[in-house]
């Protein structure tokens, strides 16, 4: 579940850093406001509401409607954020047919008991979504609802190197894990969006995970990692995002000798290796001025 962290006051100064005021989650590094929310999952009024924007009457079993990530780089007014609302918007334009279950019959409860549910839709809520961007001109508070200006992305030979980051020992002067929406598959399965960002004295980086598990069927993994290194030499932040899915049926791993068994597959961290990569480039943000 999610959790935040924050880093002693003497590591925040030593890197020029400062925590959130007001008692708000987040910090401030080199330009960059890195915040955080943790909100309530959504309740039946808003739920009404959120179908009547997204056109559909499905939604997953938890929606954080109000839970978000959002970093600014204040110089530039570029602007990262993530949040439910378009992760969804995104699964509703991508439009996946659903996933064949063999288990289907004994989902037809599964929104309403009193009414009959046809799986004529991708109830795996599948989302292309690598997060949302803007460009700010005054930036007194980020908002969700700020449009998308001035941001463009272009691939790249850079990519984000894994390795280092992982061996670092720099302190974590910020981390959270957010949790976007999630569905149980009616205990079939896991569908869940989340994104963790993590910020240290010399750099940020974040991953958005969409994990999907249709037990005996299917699983599938989109991962996007973003990463900031900062430095003060430059006006304009270099950023590379890394975009990767994978995906494999559960009978494909199976005839290659994997368990088949849900259990072994409670952990995506174990077991992306093992899927096969379907969609995978690099990109570099171009921030037009």
């Amino acid at each position: 579940m999610a959790g935040w962290s924050g880093a002693a006051e003497s590591d925040l100064k030593a890197a020029g850093a400062e925590k959130l005021p007001d008692g708000r989650t987040g910090v401030r590094l080199k330009g960059w406001h890195i915040e955080s929310f943790n909100g309530p999952i959504l309740n039946s009024s808003a739920v009404q509401q959120w179908e009547e924007t997204l056109k559909t009457t499905h939604l997953p079993e938890m929606v954080f409607g109000e839970s978000s990530l959002i970093l600014v780089h204040r110089p530039t007014g570029t602007k990262l954020h993530f949040n439910a609302l378009d992760a969804l918007k995104g699964w509703k334009e991508e439009a996946l047919p659903p996933v064949e279950v063999p288990a289907a019959a004994q989902w037809k409860f599964r929104c309403k008991p009193s009414e009959q549910v046809v799986l004529d839709y991708d109830y795996t809520f599948t989302t292309p979504y690598c997060g949302s961007e803007a460009r700010e001109h005054n930036t007194p508070k980020a908002k969700l609802e700020d449009s998308c200006l001035g941001l463009c992305w272009e691939d790249t030979d850079e990519q984000i190197n894994l390795a280092a980051l992982s061996s670092q020992t720099e302190p974590i002067l910020f981390y959270d894990e957010v949790v976007l929406y999630e569905d149980e598959l009616a205990d079939n399965g896991v569908s869940l969006l989340t994104v963790k960002v993590r910020v240290m004295p010399s750099c940020w980086f974040l991953l958005l995970r969409f994990w999907l598990r249709v037990d005996g069927v299917l699983m599938r993994l989109r991962d996007t990692r973003i990463y900031c290194a900062f430095d003060e030499t430059k006006d304009e932040p270099l950023i590379i995002r890394e975009i990767n899915w994978r995906e494999s049926p559960i009978n494909v791993l199976s005839a290659k000798g994997y368990l088949a068994d849900p259990a072994a597959y409670g952990d995506p961290n174990l077991i992306k290796e093992r899927l096969p990569i379907v969609m995978h480039k690099n990109q570099k943000l171009k921030i037009s001025r």
